[in-house]
């Protein structure tokens, strides 16, 4: 078993409430119950030797002969890890059974299946939970077909169907069984509560229709997508990891299935990303709608009114950039010491202190989420329209702050355009809804409001000496943010200041078709170390491209993206200087970007081919 394995190679199941992490070897080494942000039971990927694993390997998985290979079941979240040895061709399959997703509960499942399609396989088994990200101890009780791991508040029931006979090695389990080809056997691991009940006994008949409940509840969840053009496989691969990383009882998605992935190796910036960003989870929101996943949308839009009848957040303002997945707005960020880090990528932290930053682009995302998710006109009632428009009025008052924009950068308050144009795009939202359902709204002080945020951006975000937008006003500093801007309709895709910034985008920021989001060096962000170009900017970029008729462009920058996507389709949040995968993985941001750019890419296409 390999020591941290790159990002990228792994899979990623869940069961819409918790996630997992597989490598491409087979080893469980990402996971947290009973919800994304809880404390990890497995975190090797963390530190190899205190985070905790549960591996299912070949006893000749360190051989060069043996080759291993890993894909999904097609259009669901099943994975499978196959071994190729000169003795035999094993699998073992993953997944996590979804039964009351919509139900708040501790208790969880992954089911490990073994299974030999060729010759003889010898898998080799260990579990070592290492519960609250490797801080607490464990008692084991195990009797050979049961092992039972006790840590505070928190107990994880082993149980082994077929020939597997569980030993224990300490206080873990491991276990060596060797089947022949057509042979089976598989373990379960149930996540719960202390003092929660034991796992009922199951049999192999059980086993099976586990697999089939789960393998038809993405069949027909993914058979709601509408989307019917060219990247058929990547943009399913893509709403199946979306719908992985949303909180089914609230509706709430993550930005990042994990927490302390580096975005340089070695380096510092290295963030937890399991929580649920306003502006990542409202452009979400869109991407599903645009497929026809309109339930999650309304999900996410009920989630984020609750968070306006909070009645504000901590920090004082209408709402904070990110919260719990149950909305606490309390995320207080700490150092796990402890652990070294991703091939010793430290501080690992756990929490998030940019939480109470003040990123005024949110409000732009939150009411166009709204918006999107039908939650804003005739859809809602009027108390709900109420506060809505207490947030324009309070914007109306308030847009023209420094803030720490989209980037979450540590180097002090700026005047960041992309906050201003989304300060507009909220405005503008409002304006829209309330002409078009004739709902009471101060009109007049919302347009005075957006057109002066107009007028401003156009004056001061706007750069005469680099004839192009800029990330703040009188800098000189580019911002792959300000990809959006067309999308938002700020500007149309071909006005002749939107493809002079393009222009200039493509001479500074794009590398080999890979988007960085700013230069660090030209505008500080307060942190040390570099990092690789932003996934998501680069599907921003061929959006853009799609949007002002550069088709070809457009076209080549999207297929050499999606090369850099890992052997089941997943994107981190970065790619480096050798196509290595950085960050946080997979990233929301990254694959609800692929889905806009492949949508608007295949309308150009379509209307090059009508034209032609």
């Amino acid at each position: 078993m390999r020591a941290y394995p790159p990002i990228a190679e792994h899979g990623l199941i869940g069961d819409l409430q918790t996630c997992a992490l597989v490598s491409s070897e087979g080893v469980l080494d990402w996971f947290c119950s009973p919800r994304f942000d809880s404390p990890s039971v497995f975190a090797s990927l963390l530190d190899h030797d205190r985070g905790g694993y549960f591996a299912i390997t070949t006893d000749a998985a360190h051989d060069a002969d043996v080759v291993t290979r890993q894909l999904y079941l097609a259009d669901t979240a099943v994975l499978i890890t196959r071994s190729l040895t000169p003795e035999g061709v094993g699998e073992v399959v993953d997944f996590m059974p979804v039964r009351e997703p919509h139900t708040a509960t501790d208790r969880h499942q992954v089911v490990r299946v073994m299974r030999v399609v060729r010759g003889t396989v010898r898998f080799e088994l260990e579990c070592r939970p290492r519960f609250d990200y490797g801080r607490a101890s464990h008692e084991l009780m195990c009797d050979g077909s049961t092992a039972r791991f006790y840590g505070p508040g928190i107990t994880a029931h082993l149980q082994a169907l077929g020939p597997v006979a569980l030993e224990a090695d300490g206080a873990d389990v491991r276990a060596s069984v060797t089947l022949a080809e057509g042979g089976r056997a598989a373990v379960l691991l149930t996540v719960c509560d202390a003092g929660g009940p034991a796992p009922p006994p199951v049999s192999q008949g059980d086993m099976l229709e586990e697999f089939d409940a789960v393998r038809d509840y993405w069949h027909r969840w993914i058979g709601r997508c509408t989307y019917r053009g060219r990247w058929q496989q990547m943009v399913n691969r893509s709403a199946i990891t979306l719908k992985l990383m949303t909180y089914a009882p609230t509706g709430a998605p993550i930005a990042a299935a994990t927490m302390g992935l580096p975005e340089q190796e070695g380096g510092e910036r290295n963030w937890d990303y399991r929580y649920t960003w306003v502006r990542d989870a409202s452009l979400a929101v869109r991407a599903m709608r645009d497929l026809g996943f309109t339930e999650e949308a309304h999900a996410f839009g009920g989630w984020l009114m609750r968070r306006l009848r909070d009645g504000g957040a901590p920090n004082g303002e209408p709402l904070q950039i990110m919260y719990r997945v149950d909305g606490d707005p309390y995320l207080t960020e700490e150092v796990l010491g402890h652990l070294e880090g991703w091939r010793g990528s430290a501080p690992v932290r756990a929490g998030n202190g940019a939480a109470d930053q003040l990123q005024m682009d949110i409000y732009g995302e939150a009411v166009h989420g709204l918006v999107q998710a039908g939650r804003v006109g005739d859809a809602v009632g009027f108390d709900d329209w109420r506060l809505c428009t207490a947030l324009l009025d309070w914007l109306c008052e308030n847009w023209d702050r420094p803030d720490e924009g989209i980037w979450e950068t540590r180097g002090g308050r700026k005047d960041f355009t992309y906050s201003r144009v989304m300060c507009w795009v909220a405005l503008d939202r409002g304006i829209r809804q309330a002409t078009a359902t004739g709902r009471p709204a101060g009109l007049a002080r919302w347009t005075a409001a957006r057109d002066a945020i107009m007028d401003q951006v156009m004056t001061l975000g706007w750069s005469g000496e680099r004839q192009a937008f800029v990330q703040e006003y009188g800098s000189s500093v580019l911002d792959a943010s300000l990809l959006l801007m067309p999308m938002v309709g700020f500007v149309t895709p071909k006005d002749p200041r939107w493809l002079s910034t393009l222009d200039a985008m493509d001479r500074e920021l794009v590398s080999d078709s890979l988007v960085h989001r700013y230069d660090p060096a030209a505008s500080p962000d307060g942190l040390r170390g570099s990092e690789g170009t932003f996934s998501l900017c680069t599907f921003l970029y061929v959006y853009a491209l799609a949007r002002a008729g550069r088709r070809d462009q457009a076209r080549y920058a999207f297929d050499k993206m999606l090369t850099y996507a890992n052997h089941v389709g997943l994107f981190a949040e970065e790619v480096g200087l050798t196509g290595e995968q950085l960050g946080n993985f997979p990233q929301a941001f990254t694959h609800l970007a692929l889905i806009t750019a492949a949508i608007a890419l295949d309308s150009e296409l379509d209307r090059r081919a009508g034209e032609g």
